[in-house]
């Protein structure tokens, strides 16, 4: 991979941190993002920065087979966690770990996203499970979430936060967008009283308008 890609994609995940904490998905120095660089390294956030003021230089190559690390710094402790999605979802170029508050209440509540509520949440996602708790940074984590990922876009992590990957880091971003929106919606309609599930016919129909993921 060239340095002008590689410099491209520092400044989109630096430009991803800041959208991330403008829009309160996360918070001081929570959270971490990474983007494929070629079949061997990816780049991630390193561990400790603000996400809202990262500057390219602060991202950090890492090897996918091994974790070794190009450069100084220490990366996010979350590493094992992209790595072990890189490995398991070669179609995945970007990946994204917040903690946006309506997703990780619910998260935290021990409830996955998979009411058949919204039809954009249904196309978009299809359902959002949630992975049991385990240690942030452990491998136990990045040995969950890679399995639950397999069939999956976005998914909750209990007690902890929310993941969403993609083909662009723009995409990863979005469906953290969408994936927050969703929640906040199905709370506030808890709220109301209650939310109402589409139908088994509009569900399947919705189903059938889906695209074959990312892959």
């Amino acid at each position: 991979m060239d340095w002008e890609t590689e410099l491209r994609l520092r400044r989109e995940i630096t430009q991803a941190g800041r959208r991330l904490w403008q829009d309160g998905l996360v918070a001081h120095t929570d959270g971490n993002i990474s983007a494929r660089l070629d079949s061997d390294w990816v780049l991630i956030t390193p561990s400790g920065v603000n996400k809202g003021s990262l500057k390219p230089h602060q991202i950090l190559r890492v090897k996918i087979e091994d974790g070794t690390v190009d450069g100084n710094g220490k990366p996010s402790v979350e590493t094992p966690m992209h790595l072990a999605i890189y490995r398991a979802r070669p179609d995945v170029n970007a990946i994204v770990h917040a903690h946006p508050p309506y997703a990780t209440a619910f998260a935290a509540a021990g409830l996955a996203l998979t009411e058949p509520v919204f039809p954009e949440m249904i196309v978009r996602f299809g359902e959002i499970p949630l992975v049991p708790y385990a240690t942030p940074g452990t491998d136990r984590l990045a040995e969950l979430v890679a399995e639950a990922i397999q069939d999956h876009e976005a998914l909750l992590l209990q007690n902890h936060g929310a993941i969403t990957v993609g083909q662009t880091l723009e995409e990863a971003c979005g469906l953290m967008e969408a994936l927050e929106w969703t929640a906040k919606g199905l709370w506030l309609a808890r709220a109301l009283g209650n939310a109402l599930p589409l139908t088994p016919s509009e569900i399947a129909r919705l189903f059938a308008m889906r695209p074959n993921s990312i892959r």
